[in-house]
């Protein structure tokens, strides 16, 4: 983690130094004192910076399809440009949950059970936040996503740390039944899951669901790649199974299946009595959401092939990915979804991971993500994040420059 604070300290002091404002006149105690800028951010930059590749942040290089842009148009030019109702437009929460009782089988009143959020991260934080109090232990799984503590710790929360072995990236289930304590008040799970690309199997939300029978306990699933799980493998969703239903708050995201990142819209769906709680925070977070966008969603979301077929679009960035590299030296994890590659680069370089990916920016012009950084104690297994959700042209040129390596 060396190098990202030090970019991060470096960026602190060329704030600072140019800024003419006067400082606060009196010490300022942090509530997250060892959270800098985010690792996203800081390899972003570099990349920009040494003008590199960027293989690094997640999202698509290329654009969403003009219809979904026209129907935005559309909406506004129809006068739908004020407040959106707290919980989201009727229609898309129609066609949320006609969506999630084909695919999974079970059936979220749209009025009580679905909200529309300001992206899968504020879906998240105000899920903590509505459920989360002070002392409360969470279970989260590393490498873990970098919003997860934060929003525990700002609750009052414990964060509770257990480890995915590469290379499949599994729970350990005995050493989740032994974490769990009277205090645990909540488990995060992610699948598909970032950064490892590793998907949860069916016995995976068995074992969960016997974990949690008769307990208090309150489930966030993060299911942001829901719809980008390869080679023929079924999405284990939580709304899936009936027992994890019950007690599961699931965050998905429209950024994500539709190449709009930047809108940052999303979905939390759960049942009645827990979305009573989450609302209670959403409201006063964001409140609402973009309401063109939320109708251009649902105009979007009728025809069922634009989510149905993502899988098969990024396996085919995937493969592509994967077969250029072919000839390199690094080792190519298993990718079972999502749109990021990990590779471990121990034939190349002995160096930390966060040194060689700045070497990899700088020297080599292709960003990428160090996986310490998903780790609280900086744990450096010399293995590196790539994203795929690029252009055929633009995966040829990083991989042409890779194999160079």
């Amino acid at each position: 983690m060396r190098f990202y604070r030090r970019l991060c300290q470096n960026e602190a002091v060329s704030r600072f130094e140019t800024a003419t404002m006067p400082r606060f006149p009196a010490p300022l105690t942090s509530r997250l004192p060892q959270v800098g800028t985010t690792i996203f951010t800081v390899m972003s930059r570099l990349a920009q910076q040494c003008g590199a590749i960027n293989l690094s942040q997640g999202f698509p290089d290329f654009n969403a399809e003009g219809l979904l842009f026209e129907r935005v148009a559309h909406w506004m030019r129809a006068g739908h440009n004020q407040y959106a109702p707290m919980a989201g437009v009727a229609p898309l929460r129609e066609a949320i949950a006609a969506k999630i009782a084909t695919l999974y089988g079970t059936d979220y009143d749209p009025d009580n059970e679905i909200t529309v959020t300001a992206g899968a991260t504020e879906g998240l934080f105000s899920a903590v936040a509505a459920f989360v109090h002070p002392g409360d232990e969470v279970i989260v799984f590393e490498p873990v996503y970098d919003s997860y503590a934060p929003a525990i710790e700002l609750q009052g929360g414990r964060v509770v740390r257990l480890a995915l072995a590469a290379p499949d990236y599994r729970p350990d289930w005995n050493a989740v039944a032994a974490a769990i304590t009277p205090r645990t008040r909540m488990i995060m799970v992610n699948s598909p899951h970032n950064p490892t690309a590793s998907v949860w199997e069916a016995d995976d939300l068995d074992r969960l669901a016997a974990l949690t029978r008769d307990t208090g306990i309150v489930v966030v699933s993060d299911e942001v790649y829901e719809h980008i799980v390869f080679d023929g493998r079924r999405h284990e969703s939580c709304a899936r199974h009936r027992e994890l239903a019950a007690r599961s708050l699931i965050v998905s995201s429209f950024g994500k299946t539709y190449h709009i990142t930047g809108w940052k819209v999303g979905y939390v769906v759960a049942p009645r009595e827990l979305m009573a709680e989450f609302r209670k925070v959403h409201q006063f977070n964001v409140f609402t959401v973009n309401t063109p966008v939320q109708f251009a969603l649902a105009d979007y979301m009728a025809d069922a092939s634009r989510h149905l077929g993502l899988a098969a679009f990024y396996q085919a960035k995937r493969d592509f990915f994967r077969a250029g590299l072919a000839g390199s030296r690094f080792e190519l994890l298993p990718s079972r979804g999502t749109y990021f590659q990990l590779a471990r680069y121990g034939a190349i370089s002995d160096e930390p991971d966060t040194v060689f990916v700045e070497r990899l920016t700088g020297e080599v012009g292709v960003a990428a993500i160090p996986v310490s950084a998903f780790f609280a104690d900086g744990r450096d297994e010399r293995v590196i994040r790539f994203c795929f959700a690029k252009s055929q042209a633009t995966l040829e040129a990083a991989c042409e420059r890779l194999r160079r390596v």
